[in-house]
Order: C-alpha cells, then sequence, then structure tokens
C-alpha cells in the first residue's frame, strides 16, 4: 500500500499536469496528444482501486511532478499563470463537492462519454466536445470563471475552446481526487518541502 504523501502528492501532479496543458493550448493552438489522452482518461476512472490506476501514463505525469518543483521548490520558475490557474480549479472542486446534484449529473454525464469511446478514441473531436460541455454544463457556473490568457487567433477556435474546457475538467477531477486523499490547502504551504521531496523522488520512478 504506498503511503498518502506518494498519492496525494500523484493527484496534486495530475492537477498540474492538465493545467500545464490548458496553458499550452491557449498559447499555441495544440498540445502533445498523448499528453492530453493521459489527463482526459483520468477523468473516467471515476472508482479506482488505487491512485495510480487513476495515472496508467506515467511519463506524461513527469510534467506535473516537474511543477510542482518548479511552483512549490526553492528556485524562481514560479509561474503565476499557473498559480492563478490552480487557485479557480481548487475553488470550482470545493464548490462541487457541496453540490451532490452536481456531482450526481457528473457521474451520469461521463458515464455517456464511456458509451461513445465504443466508437471514438478519447482525443477524437467529438469525444473532446463532450468533455468541453460537460465542464460548460456543470462546473463553469459553479462560480467566478477561470480567465484563460493565451493567443487570441486561437482562443477564438471553438476546438481549441473545446480542448481547454475538456483539459479543465480533467484538472477538477485530479482535484476532487487530491481532496478525497486528504489533501489541503494548507499543505501546499506547511507541508510544501514534504509534497516536493515527493515529486523528486516520483520523477525518479
Amino acid at each position: 500500500m504506498s503511503e498518502p504523501i506518494f498519492d496525494r502528492t500523484m493527484a496534486f501532479a495530475g492537477i498540474l499536469q492538465a493545467i500545464s496543458l490548458v496553458q499550452r493550448v491557449a498559447r499555441h493552438g495544440q498540445a502533445d496528444n498523448d499528453a492530453i489522452a493521459a489527463s482526459l482518461n483520468s477523468i473516467l476512472v471515476t472508482n479506482p482501486d488505487s491512485t495510480s490506476e487513476v495515472y496508467a501514463d506515467k511519463v506524461a505525469l513527469n510534467q506535473g511532478y516537474q511543477l510542482i518543483l518548479n511552483q512549490l521548490g526553492d528556485d524562481k520558475q514560479k509561474d503565476v499563470e499557473i498559480t492563478r490557474y490552480l487557485i479557480g480549479i481548487l475553488a470550482l472542486e470545493r464548490k462541487l463537492a457541496r453540490s451532490s446534484n452536481a456531482m450526481g449529473m457528473l457521474a451520469e454525464r461521463i458515464n455517456q462519454v464511456h458509451r461513445q469511446l465504443h466508437h471514438f478514441s478519447i482525443t477524437d473531436d467529438q469525444v473532446i466536445g463532450n468533455f468541453a460541455g460537460i465542464y460548460s454544463d456543470i462546473i463553469s457556473d459553479l462560480g467566478p470563471k477561470i480567465q484563460i490568457s493565451g493567443n487570441p487567433e486561437f482562443l477564438k477556435q471553438p476546438l481549441v475552446q473545446q480542448k481547454i474546457r475538456a483539459l479543465l475538467l480533467a484538472a477538477i477531477r485530479s482535484a476532487v481526487l487530491w481532496r478525497q486523499l486528504g489533501g489541503k490547502r494548507r499543505h501546499l504551504v506547511f507541508s510544501r518541502k514534504a509534497i516536493v521531496d515527493t515529486a523528486k523522488k516520483s520523477l525518479t520512478l
């Protein structure tokens, strides 16, 4: 059985991994397809036996671990935009956790995506559109909208908008898991060193 700190750090890396993909898509109009698939797949694992099961693609998660080192470590590489998105995601997750109605609708809609995957890959435009619709219909109205910065030429494209919303949903999924594993915002301050040390160990696994 893995230690709680490892599981929590894995889930936190999942949040940052999804957020970094949001940032990349907003700036460049696209991101690595395997990394996007890894983040979106985490949404579908709703009843895992272990945290590792949610993040089957350990290589993709390395980006999340690296961001933990950048954002919580002692170096000066902190990205203010990533921090802003993180605060927005954690705030929306709290609203979601307090709404049993929203959680019920979320489970129902995710089941629909499971059925869709019998015919399409997870990065197919139609599946991404479905994920984006879940975010818009259920998550977006729970609290203040997250303002996404990026290249206006890309941000006005419908598919880019859908990818961003789908990845925000993936970030929410990891935030839900992080909270379920006992993660709290105060840990990011008071347990910072333990989280960074765990991320370093996890990067080499």
